[in-house]
């Protein structure tokens, strides 16, 4: 009998932490990424608890996925972070019969993200932006008049318009990964290229402009367009509606602006996916669907401005969002957009070379 009891016992102690990873699903999340109420929500129609972690930079969350055993059940990485940690095993596949809400993507945005996730294999896109141009309305205006060519990289790429806002600042993103491609999209030539000739000629245009270029960021433009104290950034969409949220709010009398090039520019997907090793991937694929219902998604455009890749939630989202060009492009904007590319090793090196030459302006 006390053996018995014993054993009883035993199995009990055995299956309270099973019962409990079941009904707790761990999410690391961007910081300001989600609508107040979504995690409450979740654990009201589901019954399984929600710990939400968040990080502020893909190589933070990126240095936690390979160093294995995260914790995590759902990550949310960059599109061509995704592809490379995919690659490394990082990521299980998803069970899309456990997504029946997958119904409700828009079928060309789920295609464009097959560019880093082959069959969509991987990832559902949580929301997605583009990598374009950030300006002080005033400055601009001050210094290039009502005709100054805010829709196009001229703007930036240009030395004729880039040496008249040297004094009040320009910025680039300290990515060649971004501003690369963006050169070469300016010049006409394939912004995904991996020709060494054509790598050089979008390194030659941008030292053109190097001598009016004040710094290379990829965190600091935000408060620095927030503060007036730069006028035009090479930057991301989502980092320039921050900066323009920010000013608004401490009401300085700073306008930012923000623009998708007409020449085109790269477009990104932040991805919701399940690690290899998450303790609870059924948990996970229900935190995935429940974002997935249309009024959720909507609510977390509402809340962040950042275009979803939801099609069903379009109708439910404010309309001041949706019909922001600068958030959801018009058609001939979105055929201009373009994936960005995991080069090879060779590349790499070449870019990686000419990169330097033009952050260190020799």
């Amino acid at each position: 009998m006390t053996l018995r009891l014993t054993l009883a016992a035993i199995a009990t102690l055995i299956a309270v932490p099973a019962m409990a990873q079941e009904k707790v699903v761990h999410i690391y999340n961007w910081s300001d990424y989600i609508a107040e109420d979504t995690v409450k929500k979740f654990e009201e129609a589901t019954g399984i608890k929600v710990v939400y972690d968040v990080y502020d930079s893909n190589e933070t969350l990126e240095a936690k996925l390979l160093a294995g055993n995260s914790g995590y059940d759902v990550v949310v990485p960059t599109s061509q972070f995704m592809q490379r940690q995919a690659a490394a095993g990082v990521y299980q596949p998803l069970n899309k019969d456990a997504l029946p809400n997958l119904v409700n993507m828009d079928p060309a945005l789920m295609a464009n993200a097959t560019a880093y996730d082959p069959d969509n294999t991987y990832g559902v896109p949580y929301m997605w932006g583009t990598t374009g141009i950030g300006y002080n309305v005033a400055k601009v205006k001050e210094r290039l008049g009502e005709d100054a060519p805010v829709n196009s990289w001229k703007l930036v790429f240009d030395p004729q318009y880039a040496s008249k806002l040297a004094d009040c600042g320009i910025t680039m993103l300290d990515s060649s990964s971004d501003v690369m491609p963006s050169a070469l999209a300016y010049l006409g030539l394939d912004p995904k290229t991996s020709d060494p000739d054509q790598l050089t000629k979008a390194a030659d245009l941008l030292m053109t402009v190097r001598p009016y270029i004040r710094k290379f960021s990829s965190s600091e433009y935000i408060s620095d367009l927030a503060n007036g104290e730069v006028c035009v950034s090479l930057g991301f969409s989502g980092d320039v509606f921050i900066a323009a949220a920010r000013a608004i709010e401490v009401k300085n009398g700073v306008e930012i602006a923000y623009s998708v090039p007409t020449e085109g520019a790269l477009q990104w997907f932040d991805m919701m996916a399940i690690p290899a090793d998450a303790p609870n991937p059924e948990g996970a694929l229900a935190w995935i669907n429940f974002m997935m219902e249309p009024e959720i998604a909507a609510a977390n455009t509402d809340f962040v401005w950042y275009a979803t890749a939801n099609k069903a939630a379009l109708p439910l989202i404010n309309p001041e969002i949706t019909g922001d060009p600068a958030i959801f492009p018009p058609a001939e904007v979105l055929a201009k957009l373009f994936p960005a590319v995991v080069q090879n090793a060779r590349t790499d090196r070449i870019v990686t070379r000419l990169w330097t030459t033009v952050r260190t302006g020799k």
